[in-house]
């Protein structure tokens, strides 16, 4: 129970609370969300992003998909 109240009284400390309603936490997601895009984008795991990833998988279900096509 400690930890919820610590949980509580810090989501009472965001302001906007009697204007905005719940809606007052959109903009720290907007910010986890363009952290996680950056993140996705430029930090390399071994030596790929995810966009790297992506876009291999992409292009080899397109292969696959045309080769089906083609038999």
């Amino acid at each position: 129970m400690l930890v919820s109240k610590r949980v509580k009284r810090l989501l009472q400390l965001v302001p906007g609370k009697q204007r905005l309603g719940v809606y007052r936490f959109l903009p720290f997601f907007f910010l986890l969300g363009g952290a996680m895009e950056w993140f996705m984008i430029n930090v390399r795991l071994g030596k790929e992003t995810f966009y790297v990833v992506y876009r291999k998988k992409r292009s080899q279900r397109q292969y696959e998909a045309r080769m089906e096509k083609n038999e």
